[in-house]
């Protein structure tokens, strides 16, 4: 799910920040007091949950809902608005206000910090029920940490009509997509939107390349020649004119290709609704088209989790109610995944029934994720992340030489993979 429209912030890339990225400080203005719990039992206890403001209408009044009809504590929820939740969560942990709940993406830091609470023995009775792969992208030595609340597939979305109109068909390769961009700019709109920053494709790029963030060593594994070679056509878009620049919103707002700025956006499956209410059956979707023959067709799958403050006043508390919400109560989590936006539950029960995702366009979305999807590493940590993004914006912003740029990247990333994996 997006976050408020105000934001020019890419909240979907994962794995974001890491612990102590910002300096210590109370979060008294980043959100109200809100969502008093029903506290019917009479216990006394009072949890304190942390989101960040989705963009979708009605999520904060649903998360609400759901912690109001929980009767074994008082939840309260910090439901934070603006451009920087990380910095503001992660501030809060360092606090005596800190959230004993808090929704982020696996990171390792987290675990390694014992910051967030092992959840194997509330995942592990129905671990079967969930994708294998978010399953994998929480585990640390055999332990979980964190359920997977929604999984949120992103790839480009088209306009049919524009497509038709300029003869072309659905770009298979990175070559094709910058074909297929020339063919549909006009004077009044641009072939393709990737975000302002491009930051949301750096991932997908190298797994369409055929190479991976880290290998299963834990090691470097992306600096191949096909991850040069697809900084190298990114830096032939971005300079072609074919590209839209510095819009109005970021790449997860659906208002690119809606207002038709553009004729193709990367965007995420939460936003498909609302294309869907403004273009009709004039959308479609496809992955990000592969970069090598050694590539693939790819849909990079974000998403957010839920975890307990390990280091909090009322761990086993937080621990019950995050057992109730997220394990037990599946009409609530159903709900959150499929009303506010589309979202494939990471329950394969739900997900198998989830009436909205069996027809059209939502169908072939979830097709996609099926056959096209790749998931987070733990391991991958934001210094990381930031290190990819800095080869980006000096390669395909800059024109610097990608080998070069790469071969900075790798020290700032083996520093990172010593100091985690010795």
């Amino acid at each position: 799910m997006p976050e408020s429209g105000n934001s020019m912030w890419n909240r979907r890339s994962a794995l974001r920040a890491a612990l102590g990225l910002a300096a210590a400080g109370g979060l008294a203005a980043c959100g109200g007091n809100n969502g008093r719990g029903g506290g019917g039992s009479g216990s006394g206890k009072s949890l304190v949950q942390y989101f960040h403001a989705y963009g979708e209408a009605g999520t904060e009044q649903a998360i609400k809902r759901y912690a109001k009809a929980y009767e074994k504590a008082d939840v309260t929820t910090q439901w934070i608005t603006g451009s920087n939740f990380e910095s503001k969560l992660f501030a809060s942990l360092l606090t005596d206000k800190a959230p004993d709940v808090f929704e982020f993406h696996p990171q390792i830091q987290l675990v390694k910090s014992g910051q967030v609470a092992d959840l194997t023995d509330l995942v592990g009775p129905v671990k079967d029920d969930f994708n294998p792969a978010d399953i994998r992208s929480h585990t640390v030595d055999g332990k979980i940490y964190g359920v997977r609340m929604i999984d949120d597939p992103q790839f480009f979305f088209y306009r049919k009509s524009l497509f038709d109109e300029a003869g072309v068909g659905v770009p298979r390769t990175l070559d094709e997509l910058l074909a297929t961009a020339a063919e549909l700019t006009t004077d009044k709109v641009k072939g393709v939107y990737l975000g302002n920053t491009l930051h949301s494709i750096v991932n997908p790029m190298i797994w369409a390349s055929g190479a991976d963030t880290l290998d299963e060593n834990n090691e470097i594994a992306y600096h191949t020649d096909g991850v040069v070679g697809g900084f190298r056509t990114l830096r032939k878009l971005f300079t072609s004119g074919d590209l839209l620049l510095d819009a109005p919103t970021d790449f997860w707002d659906p208002s690119a290709l809606n207002q038709g700025l553009t004729a193709i956006q990367w965007c995420g499956m939460w936003a498909m609704p609302q294309m869907q209410q403004a273009l009709g059956d004039d959308l479609g979707i496809f992955p990000f088209p592969k970069v090598t023959d050694a590539g693939e067709q790819t849909v990079y799958n974000g998403g957010w989790s839920m975890f307990v403050n390990a280091k909090g006043k009322n761990v086993e508390a937080a621990k019950e109610y995050v057992k109730w919400l997220w394990i037990d109560q599946k009409e609530y989590q159903e709900d959150w995944a499929l009303s506010y936006g589309f979202h494939i539950p990471p329950r394969t029960s739900l997900a198998e029934s989830a009436d909205k995702l069996k027809s059209g366009l939502p169908a072939e979305g979830v097709r996609l994720f099926n056959e096209f999807g790749h998931f987070d590493n733990i391991g991958w940590t934001q210094a990381m992340i930031t290190a990819l993004e800095d080869v980006l914006a000096n390669c395909v912003r800059k024109g610097g030489d990608p080998e070069a740029e790469l071969d900075k990247a790798d020290g700032k990333v083996n520093r990172e993979l010593d100091k985690l994996f010795g």
